[in-house]
């Protein structure tokens, strides 16, 4: 038990070590995460408009904002951003290396957070939504994450790449029909900016093969239990 254990816990850490970027950006998110549950709720909400990219921020402090959403999570839930972030970024991050995994990630985090605010600000025009939503809360990681969602189809070999962009466009097509909110309209055009990146994945390592993964891992439990 306690080699199983030390040898869990050497994988841990290499698989850590192996997307700093990755686990970095996570640490920051614990750190302000645990800060926004010290402070009052109406404190709370100021000061994430502040850091939000909304209309007025991206005219007035666009560069702020677009570096300081990106640090903080409305309403919590880190840990499942740890299983998310673990999942999809740093398998990204170790594909690509982190230099194109963070281009990827912040490409799709400010066109998405533009084109979104965009089709807002056109809302807001054609009197479908109230012309405070220019002070709206739109603060998160959400759109760097879907756009490194998208473009790991590219790192899945056919046809389960097609499975895989089936599942992804199953998962942020339907909302856009259904809610009809500038976030899913964000999540969406981060997704086919994530496709968009296929340039970035040139000469990385080749495809994975899920099936030949499978079958690799019962081999390896056959000659276990051997």
């Amino acid at each position: 038990m306690r080699r199983q254990l030390r040898r869990a816990g050497r994988y841990v850490v290499a698989y850590v070590r192996s997307a700093p970027g990755t686990y970095i950006w996570l640490a920051v998110l614990l750190v302000t995460t645990v800060l926004l549950h010290h402070m009052s709720p109406d404190f709370e909400t100021d000061f994430l408009r502040q850091r939000s990219t909304n209309i007025h921020e991206l005219r007035t402090n666009p560069v702020r904002v677009l570096i300081s959403s990106a640090l903080w999570i409305d309403g919590g839930g880190w840990l499942s951003y740890a299983v998310l972030y673990s999942v999809f970024h740093a398998q990204a991050e170790r594909w690509l290396g982190t230099a194109r995994w963070l281009l990827v990630a912040f490409t799709a985090h400010v066109l998405a957070t533009y084109i979104s605010q965009a089709t807002l600000a056109w809302a807001i025009r054609q009197g479908l939504a109230p012309h405070s939503a220019v002070n709206t809360l739109d603060i998160g990681v959400s759109y760097a994450l879907a756009g490194v969602v998208a473009v790991l189809t590219y790192r899945i070999t056919a046809p389960w790449r097609y499975v895989y962009l089936a599942g992804v466009l199953a998962v942020f097509t339907p909302p856009l029909f259904t809610s009809r909110t500038f976030t899913d309209v964000g999540h969406f055009t981060a997704v086919l900016i994530g496709l968009a990146c296929y340039p970035v994945t040139w000469g990385r390592a080749p495809a994975w093969n899920p099936a030949a993964s499978l079958r690799h891992w019962k081999q390896g439990r056959r000659q276990k239990e051997k």
